[in-house]
């Protein structure tokens, strides 16, 4: 082989080493994401994620001022690999759609002077199942109904939250005297918004309202009462309430039951519940 032949394989042979270099060099600065699709404690969907510097066992982990985070290629926030975790991580709000493509950008030089561009992209899938919202609503009323069977005169008063965390209150009166008064917290609540029916005015998440509690008959604790208020619109002919009160330790002893049936006055009006500030 003569010294041309030499000098060209030579210098072949260094432009394949320098390529070489830029791709091993390329790869060691990719960054990585991974994230994932939840619904927080206000029952939102949000996405998740942690970028992460590039690193193997033969690489140190690089170091890079300004990675963009994008979802869907909007940009949703921005951080910097840095000593000692290489990592950032954050929540943003998931778009709508059934996933999203989370994406980390280097956008800014890495420590020894490589130029950014980088990037590494995920696709999040959303539950399946959503993010259901609470039914944080509120009933109250009054007024008066007849047991149809037999003609006794009930009457009632009452604020019920569905959430189980704020003050309650349940009065029922009827015929020769007798009272009860359900203590502040119920046991449990089903709050429905049925499509059958109508409970507007005013818009509520909801017009029925399943509850159980415990309180006083006659002034005598140990009694439980079961109840549903429905609330099909105004000005409350239409609604409908159900009561049953009974001795809690021994059912079988009935003082008060009335079927689910409409009201002969008064009304039973659902509401969004103000305290929470859930009215939209």
């Amino acid at each position: 082989m003569n010294t041309k032949h030499k000098i060209r394989l030579a210098f072949g042979l260094a432009v394949v080493a320098l390529q070489f270099l830029v791709v091993e060099t390329a790869a060691a600065h990719d960054p990585e994401i991974a994230a994932t699709a939840v619904c927080n404690k206000n029952n939102e969907l949000v996405i998740q994620y942690t970028a992460t510097a590039w690193s193997s066992p033969n690489a140190t982990k690089r170091t890079n001022p300004e990675i963009h985070i994008l979802v869907n290629n909007v940009k949703v926030d921005e951080g910097a690999f840095a000593s000692p975790d290489f990592q950032f991580s954050g929540t943003t709000a998931a778009p709508p759609g059934t996933s999203a493509i989370v994406t980390a950008l280097s956008v800014a030089n890495w420590g020894d002077g490589f130029p950014g561009g980088q990037s590494a992209s995920v696709t999040v899938t959303y539950p399946a199942e959503g993010c259901e919202q609470p039914a944080l609503g509120r009933f109250t009323g009054g007024g008066r109904q007849l047991r149809l069977s037999d003609g006794l005169k009930i009457t009632r008063g009452l604020t019920i939250h569905c959430d189980l965390l704020l003050s309650n209150n349940l009065q029922v009166n009827w015929e020769t005297g007798n009272k009860f008064h359900m203590n502040e917290h119920l046991s449990t609540t089903a709050c429905t918004d049925s499509p059958d029916i109508i409970q507007q005015p005013p818009k509520a998440p909801l017009d029925t309202l399943i509850g159980v509690g415990t309180g006083r008959f006659n002034n005598q604790p140990g009694y439980t009462i079961e109840f549903t208020l429905v609330d099909a619109g105004e000005p409350g002919g239409n609604d409908q309430m159900a009561i049953k009160i009974f001795e809690t330790a021994d059912p079988a002893n009935v003082v008060l039951e009335v079927p689910l049936q409409l009201l002969t006055n008064g009304n039973l009006q659902a509401h969004y519940d103000q305290p929470h500030k859930n009215n939209p």
